[in-house]
């Protein structure tokens, strides 16, 4: 178990997703914060990811009182993000190419809105256990949607725009600062499996 660095590939692959953040919903007064680990890896039952992330969620509620929070995160990031969503603070949770298990609760999703995302070209996380995750997710909350992005892999560059446009619109959206995106509000009210299986549509 090594040090984290905020140099780490997967670190730096957030970054765009947080500009493209700052860049539309600023000027909204959405406050946009990123998150670095202190240490690499899930670390077993440690779970190191998620203590950082409820750390950083409390230390937001402490300095900025009952302000709601989207989570987004990727693969690990994106696990984390989901395990935390029962902080008081959160109302909704971007899992991007999420590494997730068939042990990984759902309890904590109830009242949340959630949006998994996953690539068809993946190769390091695996797009059957994220859909079997919305499925039970399912189950503890009604507003669960989950889009296939054809053509991509776990870095997300293939169709950087499309990710990057798809987080906004949810990110925005939930937090009620602008309209719910039809995308995505309509994959939320369709039945499974059509509502988990939607084919991420292109950014014009």
């Amino acid at each position: 178990m090594g040090r984290a660095s905020p140099w780490q590939l997967a670190a730096l692959r957030m970054r765009p997703f947080a500009r493209a953040l700052v860049s539309a919903g600023g000027p909204l007064g959405l406050a946009v914060w990123t998150l670095g680990y202190r240490y690499r890896g899930w670390n077993g039952a440690a779970a190191h990811p998620v203590a950082d992330a409820r750390w950083a969620l409390d230390q937001i509620a402490d300095r900025y009182g009952e302000i709601p929070a989207a989570l987004v995160g990727h693969s690990m990031g994106a696990r984390a993000a989901l395990r935390v969503a029962g902080h008081p603070r959160v109302v909704s949770v971007a899992a991007l190419a999420p590494w997730l298990t068939e042990d990984d609760p759902v309890e904590q999703l109830a009242d949340r809105t959630v949006l998994i995302a996953h690539g068809d070209h993946e190769r390091m996380t695996d797009p059957r256990q994220s859909y079997s995750y919305a499925v039970r997710a399912r189950k503890v909350t009604s507003r669960v949607c989950r889009f296939d992005v054809r053509g991509d892999g776990h870095a997300m560059l293939g169709r950087a725009r499309d990710w990057h446009d798809l987080v906004r619109r949810f990110v925005l959206g939930t937090l009620e600062m602008q309209p719910l995106d039809p995308e995505i509000a309509n994959a939320l009210q369709d039945p499974t499996p059509e509502g988990l299986r939607v084919p991420l549509s292109r950014t014009r």
